[in-house]
């Protein structure tokens, strides 16, 4: 929190002009200095130092708050704080769909739907507040060059042809995903630092990683696993620090490994499970697992402090996801397993062996 930066802070504008100029950008640099250090530095007097650090200590520590209170900030909210995905039953089991100021993660196998997915929700995100959108903009990280804009368009005109056969909404939204191709994880962390600023500026809504996993590095030595935890735990930090500060859904897609369950030495069991260890399945507050059984696809929610884990079936159409109706399936299912018909024929690059 004590990264954040002042201009989320509402300070008056003379005062926020006088920090920038001096390069105090963030909470930490006026927190971490002396009063009369800040007076000499800003050339203010003493009282308004005081008020200013009153401000910015509020927004960096705020205060507890009453369970009621959150309840009825929430209730205020757009969609009661959710983002509906169309997909009825998915949005009834998380109580509304893809919640603000938590991390959302879709894990699957390469060529399940997880950047389609990732798209349906750009053009949700970017429809008005009165067809169940945000009317705001998106930021992608596209680690894996996967975005693909016709495809975004199209899923636009085939699930809501009232609103985007119209050559100019649809031109607004392909403007309204901000993408960025970080090559490396430490490009990623530098975009992220800067991040802020561009969700104030541009009215953004929503906050797409697809995936996170491309950035980490190999597991194969101990110290690059080591390393890897701690990245993964700094940045899960951050994006829920983002979701929580803008009250923005954020979605991050993760692929899968293939490891072994050693029942024993003669009769080891392969399975799929996602991918970045445990500590990072702790870290998001959402898991969407997609996955297949009996030549089947379903979406299971997996983790959620709303629901139950609850599995449902879906295919991959011109308009995106698309749940099928018909035999109820209920609940059930592993929460780190992922289900998978044969793991000999899929060789995908999204695949970690």
């Amino acid at each position: 929190m004590a990264s954040r930066l002042l201009s989320g802070m509402q300070l008056d504008a003379p005062l926020f002009h006088v920090l920038h100029a001096r390069g105090v950008l963030t909470a930490k640099d006026v927190l971490c200095k002396p009063e009369l250090e800040l007076m000499e530095l800003l050339d203010l007097p003493l009282s308004l130092i005081r008020e200013a650090i009153a401000q910015i200590s509020l927004f960096t520590c705020p205060p507890y708050r009453s369970a009621l209170t959150v309840m009825e900030e929430r209730e205020s909210e757009l969609g009661f704080g959710h983002l509906r995905t169309h997909l009825q039953d998915i949005d009834s089991a998380l109580l509304g769909g893809i919640p603000f100021g938590a991390l959302t993660e879709v894990v699957g196998p390469a060529g399940f739907g997880k950047t389609q997915l990732c798209l349906m929700l750009c053009v949700i995100t970017a429809l008005p507040k009165e067809h169940d959108g945000l009317d705001g903009n998106v930021i992608y990280f596209d680690t894996e060059r996967k975005f693909h804009s016709g495809r975004m368009a199209e899923m636009a005109v085939s699930r809501f042809p009232h609103f985007f056969t119209d050559g100019d909404n649809l031109k607004k939204l392909a403007t309204s995903v901000l993408v960025y191709h970080p090559h490396s994880l430490d490009e990623f962390v530098n975009s992220l630092q800067g991040v802020e600023e561009v969700i104030i500026e541009n009215k953004v809504k929503m906050l797409i990683v697809d995936s996170i996993a491309a950035l980490m590095p190999s597991e194969n030595a101990q110290e690059d696993l080591s390393r890897k935890q701690n990245v993964l735990g700094h940045q899960a930090g951050t994006l829920k620090y983002l979701a929580e500060a803008f009250r923005i859904p954020i979605v991050v897609t993760n692929q899968v490994r293939m490891t072994s369950n050693q029942r024993s030495l003669e009769d080891p069991e392969l399975q799929l499970t996602a991918a970045l260890g445990t500590s990072w399945a702790h870290s998001v507050n959402i898991r969407l697992i997609l996955e297949s059984l009996s030549g089947q696809r379903f979406i299971k929610v997996a983790k959620s402090p709303m629901s139950a884990i609850t599995l449902h079936p879906y295919k991959v159409t011109s308009m995106g996801l698309e749940l099928i109706g018909g035999e109820d399936y209920g609940q059930g299912g592993d929460v780190m397993r992922i289900r998978f018909d044969d793991l000999d024929a899929n060789e995908d690059e999204d695949m970690e062996v």
